[in-house]
């Protein structure tokens, strides 16, 4: 790709994870599990394995996700999408392995490089392999943008759990 194909979206993304930094640099161990309602995803250590709460369906309605849950999930959809853009399979949701609270900032960085690295490498005109079914003419530019959608997203759910749970939001302390 040249330097200038995705500039704009690229700027984008760089703000979109200054964003997100801001209320990673913040985040407490106990913050990633803290559950800000009844009804819950979450991710529970089983063997020694972090383990997410999930269903192929999204139930009707949605429980609310705890900030472990966001970043495991995060780490799952941009996971998913470089390893289709680089022609490999993706892993199913459950070989997505959350380090836990302690790993989790870096563990979410390490996409960021991951990401930044591949972006020179792609054709912004090729067909997008993801997240749009084949034949959609969704391009790796409509990949990229959505990247930076979903990371906007997470970034501002994760960020909303972490200040509800600081702020001392019923059940936080």
């Amino acid at each position: 790709m040249t330097d200038d194909a995705l500039a704009p979206l690229r700027r984008q993304f760089d703000l979109t994870w200054a964003l997100f930094e801001y209320h990673l640099e913040r985040l407490e161990p106990q913050d990633h599990l803290w559950e800000p309602a009844p009804e819950c995803w979450t991710l529970h250590l089983r063997d020694g394995v972090w383990v997410p709460d999930f269903a192929e369906e999204e139930p009707d309605p949605v429980p609310a996700p705890t900030a472990g849950w966001v970043g495991w999930h995060i780490g799952w959809w941009w996971s998913t999408t470089i390893e289709l853009l680089q022609g490999r399979d993706p892993l199913p949701p459950e070989a997505v392995r959350w380090p836990g609270p302690e790993g989790a900032a870096e563990w979410l960085r390490s996409f960021r490089g991951r990401w930044i690295a591949l972006l020179p490498e792609l054709d912004p005109d090729a067909p997008a392999p993801f997240p749009w079914p084949e034949g959609t003419g969704h391009t790796v530019t409509d990949t990229v943008a959505w990247v930076n959608a979903e990371l906007m997203k997470n970034a501002a759910e994760m960020g909303q759990l972490r200040i509800l749970r600081a702020a001392g939001a019923p059940g936080s302390r």
